[in-house]
């Protein structure tokens, strides 16, 4: 099946309704297309994401009753169509006809007829519907009502454009590795291909691209020049300061973003561990690519009696699971595949690690511990109690209001993702 309307109403039925992750479905669905239709699946999939709320608004006004069962698909393909009606730039005449063509290679020839009134419906009604829609909070906001209520207690002020931004295609940064150029030096080889970007002061190994482009029309990318990272992930790095020689336990590592920015910077002895096996190739994938090199273990870092060797660490960096609710706008899904209930789980787990992974650090040795979450029970009031239950750890503070009972630094999404980071030291 190569039909990219039937391909993306697939993927989104998996993700949604099938619990699936999009990282995970997406490259099954790409892998049956050439290069302009993956493009157009991805946005198709993202966007129907985005907007799922209103788009499940939309056919509740207009189809007498949901399509369950077996049907659920087309309800999937009926969001594509009137996605593409709302948000894209494709002729309203043909997002309809290539909608309703889908429905061959998803052999429902007879629901044709359904799917054409339905979208043309959505058409004449677009604009009440709109406004209906608009009225709802869940609508209005695209984003599950729980999360809405948690930001709305985080961040009075900063709620709505946190979410905002969470509605936003996400920017390309890229990440010069350093061991190979200055980030000036890798600048001027982006002027020579024509390509346009940005420097920042704040991130002085990233640079900013205008648009994304493919990665291997990058210099010198496939020889590890640069890598793909947001700004907010690079600061792990750079906040941990890696010195040569040292002994470096990067837990968590996968897909090994950080473990080569921390390669980048010094040449330590490195230890990447995750849980997940399959991970961990990504790692060293990526360790491959950037011509640097690291031990990577397959080991749990709530359970370092399993893996650990008994030679503590000069530093620690400590990206533990979190919601990734500070990258929604890369990874729309984690909107519906997240739950409430999920927070206080992950907190628990996130405690854990800490405490087990701390008596891993020499004295004097520091720790960075890093989310990609934007909820406080997972970031500042963590870090809060481990600092209360261990005597020995000190923080160190990453700006002016960073204390002891609001500690870290919290980045929210817009130039950079939503990030969270703590620095500690062990007396």
């Amino acid at each position: 099946m190569s039909n990219v309307r039937a391909l993306a109403a697939q993927t989104l039925f998996q993700v949604v309704d099938k619990g699936a992750s999009l990282s995970a479905q997406l490259p099954l669905a790409t892998s049956q297309l050439d290069g302009k239709d993956k493009a157009l699946l991805q946005q198709i999939c993202y966007g129907v994401l985005r907007y799922l709320p209103s788009l499940e608004h939309y056919c509740q006004q207009l189809l007498e009753q949901p399509l369950k069962g077996k049907r659920r698909v087309f309800q999937f393909l009926l969001y594509v169509g009137i996605y593409q009606l709302q948000h894209m730039r494709v002729p309203a005449h043909a997002a309809v006809a290539e909608t309703v063509n889908a429905l061959t290679p998803l052999r429902a020839p007879g629901m044709k007829g359904l799917v054409n009134a339905i979208l043309r419906s959505f058409q004449r009604h677009q604009v009440e519907l709109e406004t209906s829609a608009a009225e709802i909070p869940a609508c209005l906001y695209n984003h599950p009502g729980w999360f809405i209520n948690q930001l709305k207690t985080a961040y009075p002020t900063q709620w709505q454009a946190i979410l905002e931004a969470n509605q936003q295609q996400a920017p390309m940064w890229l990440r010069v590795n350093q061991s190979q150029f200055s980030t000036a030096d890798y600048a001027a080889l982006l002027d020579q291909e024509g390509v346009a970007y940005q420097l920042h002061s704040e991130y002085p190994d990233g640079i900013l691209l205008d648009s994304p482009i493919d990665v291997y029309a990058l210099p010198q990318f496939a020889a590890g020049a640069c890598s793909v990272q947001d700004a907010a992930a690079q600061k792990a790095a750079r906040l941990l300061a890696p010195q040569s020689g040292e002994n470096i336990l990067d837990a968590c590592a996968a897909p090994g973003g950080k473990t080569c920015h921390i390669l980048e910077l010094a040449d330590a002895k490195v230890t990447a561990i995750d849980a997940d096996g399959d991970r961990l190739q990504r790692v060293e994938q990526n360790l491959e690519r950037i011509r640097l090199s690291a031990t990577c273990l397959e080991g749990d870092a709530s359970d370092p009696e399993t893996w650990w060797d008994g030679e503590q660490y000069d530093r620690i960096l400590l990206d533990v699971p979190c919601s990734a609710t500070g990258v929604i706008r890369r990874h729309p899904d984690i909107k519906w595949l997240r739950r409430a209930s999920d927070i206080d789980n992950l907190v628990t787990l996130q405690a854990q690690i800490i405490d087990k992974i701390w008596p891993l650090l020499k004295p004097g040795g520091t720790l960075v511990y890093a989310t990609c979450s934007v909820l406080p029970q997972e970031n500042q009031q963590q870090i809060a109690r481990f600092l209360s239950v261990t005597p020995d750890a000190t923080l160190v503070p990453l700006h002016d209001a960073d204390t002891q009972t609001q500690p870290g630094l919290q980045l929210l999404p817009g130039l950079s993702d939503g990030f969270y980071y703590a620095k500690l030291t062990k007396q």
